[in-house]
Formats: structure tokens, C-alpha cells, sequence
């Protein structure tokens, strides 16, 4: 029972909006999580019928967690920040009205536009080494843009401004339209990595006029908000913001593989340029919270195990979550290593690295499904290494100074995963890492000096240290 007496407890509020959870957290100064709520939307559909997120749904929810929260005696709200996924842009009209749709980053892209603009720009490849972006059409949210442009003109002659959805959430509060380096810096081919300014494309296009003004990830606006006065940062893309505790925490060179949807390694240690091979493996550059490229390479791993484990549960007749139940057994993996078990790829071509081989198996030559299931990290874990591989370095130089590299998120979990990726790269320190929210953890360090003049707490992030074991080395 909470002291009538007692000063209300100083926090910060951090959204962190996934394309699954939903969650508002309350950190003390001490960055200890006080309170929490997390809420889970069914999709809705766009005007082709895709299924994208409810925006309005969302803002809904938004705005009421805040009056919930502001409105709790236990606590002091001083600042508030954000972070969502990425790739997705809010539309405002002239009145700062949301207009059209939050389209999903996995919506097909026409092909006759595509054609369209790498016709109008230059090829794929020289204008994703300039943006350092991979071509992925969608997940580009600038060539969104140039979509609605041409695919919806009415749509697009209504734009005042096209914010990322960090940006969005972070207007709903403060009314201030800014972009932020975190979401124009990932994968959008908007930014010119070697000129340091929005690529020539979208000066050309116009687009650029829409674009707020270009903010760090560390900066603050006073607002308030149901009177309540507060700083209220910008906003952050979820991987970036993911990896702020982990340089907060450690100094000597690392790599961070974030584990989720997609597993992405982060080195921001590693600044050499990108070159035609890395980004046809999903290799690419982000921006760090404060500016700095950050090089990153990307794998649909969650997403491929969500997938799989859904057809092993049908195959096995078990509960979709059965893996939980499986533990890591070295003599599995080499029982499936000398037998190479599981699979007849005659005639099937090399998947992309989005998928792994495991899709091609036939699950009727598993005897269990513990034994599929370590098949299929083992199919998930080969390209976790070319993926890995891929940040670790261009040179031996940059190799060798990477002394560690932590996994957080689902796969920190697994032991599989973790016993594999140690040995993997047995040279290297492999962690499991345990951090209460890395994502909101993470957006609310990045505006730490705006609100608590405490230190840094040094105990934010738990590891648990894997060894290669021979038996298992590959």
C-alpha cells in the first residue's frame, strides 16, 4: 500500500510499440521498471486490402495509457520517449490530420514503379551503396513515398508532412513534426551515406519537403501534456534504440545481435563501407542515436522459427510452444551433422537468406520432434553465421577487435541457438544478454541527461556466458 505521505516516485515513460505488443513502461531513476502495461491489436486492412497496423486504434490506445499513467499518485512523469519498428511512415494532412493508411512493410511493390524509379535514379545496386540500403522494396519507406506518388496521387497531393511512426507517436504528444536520424538513417534509401544529406532521388522528387527537420535521437522538447509539464524526446527506431544500453555499458568493441522478428547483428565498431556482395546478403548501415553510421546486417530468423515451429507442432501433434520444453543436446546435433539428416534439395535452388533450408525438409525423416527442432536452429544458425560474419568485419583488423558479441531477445533464450553461435565463433566471448526491455531500456537512456542527474546504473544488463564445447565446434 503506497504512502500518502511519500513524494511520488520521479519516472520516465517509455512507449515501445512492436508489430505484435504494444507496451508503456514507467523506469525510475535507477532505470528499474515501476510499472507496465502491454496491449496486443488484431490487424486491419489498407485500401488494397493488405493488413496493416490500426493507426487509429493505436493513437487511441496511446493517449489513453497516458492519462492512465498520469494520473497514478505513485508517480512523478518528468520526460517521456518512444520506440516502435520501422519502415513505416504516418501521413498528416494540412490540419496535422493522420490520412491514408500505416502501410505494412511487407506490402507487394508494384513492379511498374519499381521499374519506374531505378529507371528514373540509376541501378539497384549504386543507388543501395549510396543510401546504404538493401533493395527491399517496402521495407524501403522511401520508395513508400514515391509509391504513394505515383500508385495513389490523390493520396499524396494531401501530404503536408510523412512522419516515421517513432516520429508520429512522438507527435501525438508534443505536436512537433521532426524526422529523426534512427528512422532516415535504416534501410529507407532517403539518406546518401557519402554525402551526408537526403540522397539526390528525393530533393528530385520533392519528397524532401515533406520530411521534418532532421533531429538526433537525444534531444528533448518541453511539452505538457493534461498540465503536466514534461521533456518528451523524438522518438527512436526499435534496433537502434536497442543497442544504447550496451554502448552505455561496455567500451571495447562488441557486436549485438537483437532477436526478435528479425535477428539483426549490430557492430558499431565496424565503419568501412558496404560493399555489392554484403548488401545482397541484407547487409546495410544504421544510424546511431547520436548520428554515427552503425553497420548491421539483417536475417528473418524469428519469423522463419515463428513459421516452422507452427509445422512441426502440426507434424508432431504437440503445442505450438512445445520448443520451450527442448533442451540442448550436443549428441543430437552431431547425430544430425554425420548423418545430414532431413533433407532432399535435388533440383531446389539455394533459398535467399531470408529463409532458411529447413522449409525444404521432409519432417518425415525425423524420428522427434526434438530432433527436427535442433535441425532446425542448426538450418537457422547457418545463416546466422553468414549474417554475423558479415558485420564482424572486411578486414582482419576489425575481426580481431571484436572481443564479444551479446544476443538479446528471444533467441538469447535458446539454448540451442546460443550453444550453436558460440561455437560458431569460438574466438570470440558469446553472452546471452538479459535486459529488462533493451528497446524502451534503451530509448529512455538516449535522453538520460534531459531528466535524471543519477549515473548510469552499471548492472543493466545481465550476461550468461557460452562456451564452444568441442563436440559441437563447426
Amino acid at each position: 500500500m503506497s504512502n500518502p505521505n511519500a513524494a511520488p516516485t520521479p519516472v520516465i515513460a517509455i512507449f515501445d510499440i512492436g508489430k505484435t505488443n504494444k507496451k508503456l513502461f514507467l523506469f525510475n531513476e535507477r532505470y528499474e521498471i515501476v510499472w507496465q502495461k502491454t496491449e496486443q491489436f488484431a490487424e486491419g486492412v489498407d485500401d488494397d486490402g493488405y493488413p496493416c497496423e490500426n493507426l487509429k486504434k493505436l493513437t487511441r490506445w496511446i493517449t489513453a495509457s497516458l492519462e492512465i499513467v498520469m494520473a497514478l499518485p505513485d508517480f512523478d512523469i518528468r520526460a517521456l520517449n518512444f520506440s516502435t519498428y520501422g519502415a513505416s511512415l504516418v501521413y498528416l494532412d494540412r490540419e496535422s490530420r493522420p490520412i491514408g493508411y500505416l502501410y505494412n512493410y511487407l506490402k507487394p511493390f508494384p513492379t511498374d514503379i519499381r521499374k519506374k524509379f531505378y529507371d528514373s535514379y540509376g541501378d539497384e545496386a549504386t543507388l543501395s551503396l549510396q543510401t546504404a540500403s538493401p533493395a527491399l522494396d517496402s521495407l524501403n519507406s522511401g520508395l513508400m513515398l514515391y509509391r504513394i506518388k505515383y500508385d495513389k496521387p490523390k493520396l499524396f497531393r494531401r501530404i503536408w508532412y510523412a512522419l516515421h511512426l517513432p516520429q508520429y507517436v512522438s507527435f501525438i504528444v508534443t505536436r512537433q513534426v521532426l524526422s529523426d536520424v534512427t528512422s532516415i538513417g535504416c534501410h529507407t534509401m532517403l539518406w546518401d551515406f557519402d554525402q551526408n544529406q537526403y540522397h539526390h532521388w528525393v530533393t528530385a522528387e520533392g519528397i524532401d519537403n515533406i520530411l521534418g527537420p532532421l533531429s538526433t535521437s537525444d534531444n528533448v522538447m518541453n511539452a505538457t501534456w493534461l498540465n503536466h509539464p514534461m521533456k518528451v524526446g523524438v522518438g527512436l527506431h526499435d534496433s537502434s534504440a536497442a543497442l544504447i544500453p550496451y554502448l552505455a555499458s561496455f567500451q571495447e568493441p562488441f557486436v549485438l545481435i537483437s532477436t526478435g522478428t528479425w535477428c539483426i547483428s549490430l557492430n558499431p565498431f565496424n565503419d568501412s563501407p558496404l560493399t555489392v556482395e554484403e548488401l545482397q546478403y541484407d547487409c546495410l548501415r544504421f544510424m546511431h542515436y547520436k548520428g554515427r553510421p552503425v553497420k548491421a546486417s539483417r536475417l528473418f530468423a524469428g519469423y522463419e522459427h515463428e513459421q516452422q515451429v507452427k509445422r512441426l507442432a502440426e507434424h508432431f501433434q504437440v503445442d505450438v510452444n512445445y520448443y520451450f520444453t527442448v533442451a540442448y543436446e550436443p549428441d543430437i546435433i552431431h547425430h544430425l551433422r554425420s548423418q545430414r539428416m532431413g533433407g532432399d534439395f535435388h533440383g531446389v535452388k539455394a533459398p535467399p537468406l531470408q529463409e532458411s533450408l529447413f522449409a525444404y525438409r521432409n519432417l518425415a525423416d525425423f524420428s522427434t520432434y526434438e530432433e527436427a527442432y535442433h535441425q532446425l536452429i542448426l538450418d537457422i544458425m547457418a545463416q546466422q553465421l553468414i549474417s554475423t560474419n558479415l558485420v564482424l568485419a572486411n578486414s582482419s583488423t576489425h575481426r580481431t577487435a571484436v572481443k564479444r558479441i551479446f544476443v538479446d531477445g528471444g533467441f538469447g533464450k535458446n539454448t540451442i541457438y546460443m550453444h550453436l553461435l558460440a561455437a560458431a565463433f569460438p574466438e570470440i566471448e558469446v553472452f546471452a544478454a538479459s535486459v529488462a526491455q533493451a528497446t524502451a531500456l534503451g530509448a529512455a537512456l538516449a535522453i538520460h541527461h534531459h531528466w535524471n542527474t543519477r549515473p548510469v546504473p552499471g548492472d543493466c544488463i545481465e550476461l550468461k556466458h557460452y562456451a564452444a564445447l568441442e563436440r559441437t565446434t563447426l
